[in-house]
């Protein structure tokens, strides 16, 4: 095997710094993050106007729904087995009131090959209120941990950041 040294460049050093600095090649991908939006009422909270902290535990079983409903695999991969819900936890920030509108940001960390967690901050007002996660195991038919499909664990990578994030 030989190897032909052309005597003149093919692409001008110019080109090169051209391409290495454009906005394109200095954009670092960044994972999507799925929003949902939760009307709060009378019904979420206690006599004073406090929303029930259980409440925050529901949200992010609704979020976690859509997200998979809209991001991830309409049918929830029922057809190969069951997402299971191993660990849940929710941080309160600060107390949330009947009649605000909460909105949620879902994203993913920790991805392995058959399981991954889910990263839920809640906002009123732009103001973080609870921010909590789940760890999910996918599992087959006979209830056993299964990998995901690596089209599903693509989708799900996309939503993916650092846990401190």
């Amino acid at each position: 095997m030989s190897a032909i040294l052309s005597p003149r460049p093919l692409i001008k050093e110019n080109d090169v710094k051209a391409t290495l600095l454009s906005p394109d090649f200095l954009r670092v991908s960044q994972p999507k993050t799925f929003r949902h939006s939760i009307d709060v009422y009378l019904k979420d909270s206690n006599a004073t106007g406090n929303i029930y902290f259980a409440r925050h535990f529901e949200w992010q079983g609704i979020c976690r729904e859509r997200w998979f409903f809209e991001c991830v695999s309409a049918d929830m991969l029922q057809s190969l087995g069951v997402f299971i819900t191993k660990e849940a936890q929710q941080k309160y920030v600060s107390e949330t009131f009947a009649f605000q509108k909460i909105d949620c940001e879902v994203n993913t960390f920790g991805v392995k090959h058959c399981s991954f967690s889910l990263l839920f901050r809640f906002f009123v007002g732009g103001e973080l209120v609870a921010v909590g996660h789940q760890q999910i195991v996918f599992a087959n038919k006979e209830k056993k941990i299964a990998r995901l499909p690596d089209h599903i664990l693509a989708k799900i990578r996309e939503y993916e950041v650092e846990k401190g994030e």
